[in-house]
């Protein structure tokens, strides 16, 4: 059984006013075994979207590579743009080395709520994937469960938005993102406004939908 810890930190600036909030990166993250064009930060995988569509939004010219300049690229683009960056897994056990969320097991999630006390400007939460079993949006319910907070939703059009409630009177609005990876093409490609926006422009691709979905809630 192969014990997959997070390899990074919370990375939440002073000024944060939104948390990216995901699970885990890939295993090899852990252990330190980067492919060419990985990042060794938050979401550095060569393979992941994420920082593509937001270099893609705001015009980046982020570098792909294992160097301490990408990873500067990032945090100054992150704390320039009051964003944080606190996934909700700690730790967990594989079979498989793979990154699969359904493969998790023996789950131990990081106290959101605590971050949330400690950086009182965050007023949104932008989850990289949804409320299927072991996504971020399973787990930020099944901690808020515990802790007698009720989720109400808001939106329930793709992406989904949610909101809950802390310290009595300071909201926290959540939005069920499309995931930055490949698995979520399929249901892209079931998605009605990608449907349609295809209909009308044949090159229309999943990356194009992201980059349209994410950039509503990324520059807001």
């Amino acid at each position: 059984m192969f014990q997959h810890k997070h390899p990074y930190q919370p990375f939440i600036p002073e000024n944060a006013t939104k948390l990216i909030v995901g699970t885990l990166p890939p295993p090899r993250f852990t252990i330190g075994n980067l492919k060419k064009g990985d990042v060794d930060f938050c979401y550095g995988s060569i393979d992941g979207l994420l920082w593509k569509v937001l270099d893609t939004i705001f015009n980046l010219n982020l570098h792909f590579e294992t160097t301490e300049f990408a990873i500067e690229q990032r945090k100054n683009f992150l704390i320039k743009n009051q964003l944080g960056i606190c996934d909700i897994v700690e730790s967990c056990e594989r079979k498989k080395l793979d990154a699969s969320d359904l493969g998790m097991e023996n789950i131990q999630l990081r106290d959101m709520l605590f971050y949330l006390t400690k950086f009182p400007k965050i007023d949104t939460l932008l989850l990289t994937g949804g409320n299927s079993k072991n996504g971020p949006e399973y787990h930020l319910r099944k901690l808020l469960k515990a802790n007698k907070i009720t989720l109400t939703s808001i939106s329930n059009k793709p992406p989904k938005v949610h909101q809950f409630k802390i310290n009595d009177n300071r909201n926290i609005k959540v939005v069920s993102l499309t995931a930055p990876s490949g698995s979520a093409n399929r249901a892209i490609g079931s998605n009605n406004q990608y449907k349609l926006l295809k209909q009308q422009n044949p090159n229309f691709n999943t990356f194009d939908f992201r980059v349209l979905q994410y950039s509503a809630y990324f520059k807001n």
